[in-house]
């Protein structure tokens, strides 16, 4: 698994690369403007340590990315997301600390409110692979990246979603199991 980085668009300037996860781009670049995924996948984020907005890469180029994923800002850190093989299995709760309804997921839910009949996920405890989970229905809007264990409040996960940094309003609406063969 392999991303490069480059200062500028077009696979520009000077490059950095890596194979595992980075928590300050700036160490190695003064900026970030494209990069290209050799293999695996990868959460790229607009913060230092692994916080802000959420992008997922899969093997593939991205010549200028600010423009194809409608970020705003640089990329500051990346995470690898290593390659899961066995089952996948999530719990996901309509409220803070695995409160109200509960339904434990294996697959795929492009819509929490249409399978479920849930308004609302505010916590998860993810027991088997890796998973995505996206702010609106149909594997759309803001992503966030969900390893294994317990997530007891998205709203403690310095996401930056709702207005200027916070997290008001953080809810996500579909989740997807992140595979070698994922398409987006």
């Amino acid at each position: 698994m392999t991303i490069i980085f480059y200062e500028d668009k077009n696979f520009q300037g000077r490059s950095y690369e890596t194979s595992s996860d980075c928590p300050e781009l700036t160490s190695h670049l003064s900026r970030c403007h494209s990069c290209r995924v050799e293999s695996g996948n990868f959460m790229v984020y607009d913060r230092p340590n692994f916080m802000g907005n959420q992008y997922f890469m899969r093997r593939g180029e991205y010549s200028d990315y600010q423009s194809m994923m409608g970020m705003r800002e640089c990329i500051r850190s990346c995470r690898m997301i290593p390659m899961h093989r066995g089952n996948f299995r999530m719990r996901i709760y309509e409220r803070e600390n695995f409160g109200g309804q509960m339904h434990e997921m294996m697959d795929d839910c492009d819509s929490i409110q249409e399978r479920y009949r849930m308004s609302d996920c505010q916590s998860c405890n993810v027991m088997d692979g890796h998973w995505l989970m996206y702010e609106q229905p149909h594997f759309r809007g803001r992503q966030m990246y969900m390893r294994p264990g317990e997530y007891r409040s998205f709203k403690d996960m310095g996401m930056g979603m709702g207005g200027m940094g916070g997290t008001s309003g953080m809810r996500f609406m579909s989740m997807r199991r992140i595979m070698d063969n994922m398409s987006m």
